[in-house]
Order: C-alpha cells, then sequence, then structure tokens
C-alpha cells in the first residue's frame, strides 16, 4: 500500500467501514491487521438490518475484537423493505449496548433504489426512534441534502449524529454543524474531479470532522489503481489529504479526529 507509514506513531480512526460485507469474507483478520499496523486501531462498522448475516457477522466481530464499534439501520436503498422487525432489533441492540449509533439511514435520489416515499417514511421512523433511544444517527445524502435537514430540523435539540462520506455542499454542511452534527469525508475527497468538495473541507472547523473509508467502496484516487476493494488502511490517504488542505501535519489531523469522535460518541480511552 501506498501509505508510507512503516509504524504508526498516533491513532486515526475509520469512522465507517462495512467490514460485514461479503467481500472480506476470506481476509477479515488480515484486513484488520493491515489497519492496525497503520495506526488505525478503532472502527466504526454499520450494519444493514435487512442481511441476517451483516448482523451475524457484525456481533462477532465487535465480540472478538477490541476497537471495532457498530450501529444497525436500514439503509435508504433498501427502504422498501423495512419492517417493524427491524425496528425491534435496533432497540434489542441499543438495550443490550452493541450499537453507538442507528445507521446508516437517510435519502438516496441518484439511484432510487426503494421509491422516495418509501425512503422518506424509512428515514423518519428511524430518527424518531434514534431519538427515543437517545442515540446518534449516521445519515447517508446523496442529493438529499436538503431534505434530510428539513427532518433533522424537526427534532432539533434531540437529535445529533454524523453525515457520513460527505458529499453535499458547504451550506448543507454548516446547518448540520447548527444542529449538532459532525462531517465525515472518504475516499471522494480525493478524487480529481472534487475540488468543490476540497474546498468545502477547508472551511469547515477541523474539531467537526472525521475521516472514512466506507470499506470497501470508495477507494481513494491514489490507490484505485491497483486496489479495487477499499480496506481501513486506506483512511490514511484520505487524513492526509485532509490534512494537508487544513494545512496541518498528519499526527494532528489524526488526533483532533480522534479526539471528536470520542468526544461524540461520549467514550473513555482505554
Amino acid at each position: 500500500m501506498t501509505t508510507n507509514e512503516p509504524s504508526a506513531k498516533f491513532e486515526l480512526i475509520d469512522s465507517h467501514a462495512h467490514l460485514d460485507d461479503r467481500q472480506f469474507e476470506a481476509d477479515r483478520w488480515q484486513v484488520l491487521a493491515r489497519a492496525r499496523e497503520k495506526g488505525i486501531g478503532r472502527i466504526l462498522c454499520p450494519l444493514d438490518l435487512c442481511l441476517k448475516s451483516s448482523l451475524d457477522t457484525g456481533l462477532k466481530l465487535a465480540a472478538e475484537q477490541p476497537g471495532i464499534y457498530l450501529a444497525a439501520g436500514v439503509h435508504p436503498h433498501q427502504a422498501r423493505e423495512l419492517k417493524d422487525g427491524h425496528l425491534r432489533t435496533i432497540r434489542q441492540l441499543a438495550e443490550e449496548k452493541k450499537i453507538l449509533a442507528v445507521g446508516e439511514i437517510g435519502l438516496d435520489f441518484h439511484y432510487n433504489f426503494s421509491p422516495p416515499e418509501k425512503q422518506r417514511l424509512a428515514l423518519e421512523q428511524q430518527l424518531d426512534l434514534a431519538v427515543e433511544l437517545k442515540l446518534p444517527v449516521i445519515i447517508h445524502s446523496r442529493l438529499a441534502g436538503q431534505q434530510i435537514l428539513e427532518l433533522l430540523k424537526a427534532r432539533k435539540g434531540r437529535l445529533r449524529g454524523i453525515f457520513h462520506c460527505f458529499t453535499e455542499t458547504y451550506e448543507v454542511a454548516s446547518q448540520a454543524l447548527d444542529l449538532g452534527f459532525l462531517i465525515s469525508f472518504s475516499g471522494i475527497l480525493t478524487y480529481q474531479r472534487a475540488d468543490d468538495l476540497r474546498e468545502v473541507a477547508k472551511k469547515l472547523p477541523l474539531t467537526s470532522l472525521l475521516v472514512e473509508t466506507d470499506a470497501p467502496y470508495l477507494t481513494p484516487w491514489p490507490e484505485k489503481k491497483v486496489y479495487s476493494r477499499n480496506e481501513p488502511a486506506l483512511v490514511l490517504t484520505t487524513a492526509r489529504m485532509l490534512a494537508g488542505l487544513k494545512n496541518i501535519s498528519l499526527e494532528e489531523l489524526a488526533r483532533q479526529t480522534t479526539e471528536n469522535f470520542f468526544r461524540f460518541f461520549r467514550l473513555k480511552k482505554d
């Protein structure tokens, strides 16, 4: 890998990686080992409640591997499949303290794999459950920033969360921060056509930012020709890009985003 940190002297958190995905079935433990070699000792894994294998794999992973945190929800792509049983599962996982957040949930008007009205209904149901459970949410937003903000503003003061894999405008980001949300950047930040997104990143306060891979998707641009599958170790590339935009060292970027993660989820370091 082109990460160039043979022995990391800092901790970096991948705030969103689908380690439960079947693409990791053959080498999941090696993937985790490579991440830890690079200083990525903690990873938040959002589970897909429409797939039993996702829940089973995620729970096993978190039970056996230190530093693996979970979230759970029904993605907007599967919104048409949301049933009461999924909401009961979220409630049970929360009561058993096995998840840090509800998600990923949201709206995606690019693919529209589920009808927009089904997406909105699923999102509202899960937002309301998160309010009841006093859990933050992990938001997926694609071409839907204003619509999501409308729903979040209706619950202002009762809900916190993260806009993961952020690709919206500065105006959307600014309003999200006002609502108590964090912004997480993925490998998209490194893409050649992402100049507008890099300008957004420059303007946002470092104390409100996270980095992620969204693995196995969205491999950072410098690694795309070599690694078709993204993995947590490659979050270093996105972190390095963000550090450059902020004119700070990679170590400082890692320190601050790690602090942001712990503060947001009200976690204590081991």
